[in-house]
């Protein structure tokens, strides 16, 4: 096994052939909807959830159906009450009846050109204004049977206007009307005049309250579909809350509460050192008031949500890590291996964070008097090795290598490797960590990065 003081010494053991890389996790798992984790800030995540949460109207394929529908009833019936009107007055020229069928025929043609603008819901003046367009076209086929066949579009209006059942009832007397006319028009008994409108209107009446059924089933559909994408969108709400605020605690425990815990060490050995070696302790209150004022900048860039100030400027990852150091008496080399390549910015702050919490790790728990960062650039995936040669520890029987997503040898140990784990994970990286007690401990994260187009 690779010990810590290998590590430290050789800079770098020879590193087999990298595991392949994870794939990344999905959108939903660690992140809001419409942004990366890391990035970002909570506002932007509330005005994509905004954006999604806008009322969804129905598709137009409905209503389209609908519209074309009663565009084709409309042109069928002005066709057959002007057919009618013709053959009525080829048929019977110079009859005294003539100028009723005219006028009436005129006020059956405006009588439907006003219904479009009385809706189509059951309402009153709705009602009445098909009892006057029914109650017309009856004195019409009782003056000039030929009228009759305008009673098919009728039973279009008529089930689109009424309840089911009162939709049956009208349609049975306008057939009965019908079956009268034709029967009266005929010069001998037909078969077919008794039977065919009958048909006729069954056949309507069935393939329209088909239509009808599959509309409802539809409405349904979308209906509890609208529902169900609110929900989602409140569920993506809660889920990006709960990773905002992870990322923050993350961000405040690798900057704020390390500042806070190497003051407090500094000032504490100051106070010790105050009567016997004022020098020395002068050297750790400078060295606390730096650490304070980089604090107080972590702080600026952590409302802002920025990156770390160690990344501002365009600053690369290696000079970042290059610039760290562990606190009084230990010594930090920083090694790179590899052809640099471009990393995303959440990349580039996960691995500085990660380092920095290890560090801080090395300076309260391990003892170690020098640690060594290591970042390689392997191709597919970009490692970071922050090793020590304190006194190490023994991990759980469960095993040595401690993977992201487990809390394996982390229990009492604070929130430095559980947020670690969280930012490997939310990376589709792995955190391995191997220890061995006095030989010191080894932390590796390895990040997946894109093929480069």
């Amino acid at each position: 096994m690779r010990t810590a003081s290998d590590a430290v010494l050789a800079v770098h053991p020879t590193r087999p052939n990298p595991s392949p890389a994870l794939p990344a996790p999905p959108a939903f798992e660690a992140r809001g909807p419409g942004r990366s984790p890391g990035n970002g800030a909570a506002g932007n995540n509330g005005r994509d959830l905004a954006n999604q949460e806008q009322p969804v109207r129905h598709p137009a394929p409905q209503r389209d159906d609908i519209r074309t529908l009663t565009t084709v009833a409309h042109t069928a019936f002005f066709l057959l009450l002007g057919a009618s009107v013709v053959r009525f007055l080829l048929r019977h020229p110079g009859e005294p009846r003539t100028p009723w069928i005219i006028a009436l025929s005129v006020t059956l043609a405006l009588l439907y050109v006003l219904g479009p603008a009385l809706g189509a819901a059951p309402t009153a003046r709705r009602l009445l204004w098909l009892g006057l367009v029914v109650t017309t076209w009856m004195v019409l086929v009782v003056l000039a049977p030929s009228f009759a066949w305008c009673a098919v579009p009728l039973f279009f209006t008529a089930l689109r206007t009424l309840p089911p059942r009162a939709a049956v009832v009208l349609v049975a007397l306008l057939t009965t009307f019908v079956v009268i006319a034709q029967l009266q028009l005929s010069k001998s008994f037909d078969p077919n005049l008794l039977l065919a409108p009958p048909a006729v209107a069954a056949l309507a009446t069935a393939v329209f309250v088909h239509m009808e059924r599959q509309a409802q089933a539809q409405r349904t559909l979308i209906d509890d579909l609208i529902r169900t994408r609110r929900e989602l969108a409140a569920t993506e709400r809660r889920e990006g809350t709960l990773a905002e605020r992870q990322r923050l605690s993350m961000e405040i425990h690798d900057t704020l509460a390390q500042n806070l815990s190497s003051q407090q060490m500094l000032l504490q050995a100051a106070d010790r050192t105050w009567d016997t070696d004022p020098a020395t302790a002068r050297a750790h209150v400078r060295t606390a008031t730096g650490i304070a004022a980089h604090g107080l900048a972590e702080a600026r860039r952590l409302v802002h949500d920025l990156a770390p100030p160690e990344l501002a400027d365009g600053a690369g990852l290696a000079e970042a890590l290059r610039s760290l150091d562990a606190g009084p008496g230990i010594e930090v080399r920083f090694h790179l291996e590899g052809a640099p390549a471009p990393l995303p910015d959440r990349v580039q702050s996960a691995l500085l964070r990660i380092a920095q919490g290890a560090l801080a790790n090395v300076r309260e728990h391990s003892g170690a008097r020098t640690a060594a960062l290591t970042l390689s650039f392997l191709g597919d995936q970009v490692v970071l090795d922050i090793a020590d040669d304190g006194h190490g520890f023994t991990e759980p029987r469960t095993g040595t290598r401690a993977r992201s997503g487990t809390d394996s040898g982390t229990a009492g140990r604070g929130h430095g490797l559980p947020a670690m784990r969280a930012r490997v994970r939310q990376l589709g990286g792995t955190l391995t960590i191997e220890s061995t007690p006095g030989e010191g401990t080894v932390l590796s994260a390895a990040i997946p990065l894109e093929p480069a187009p």
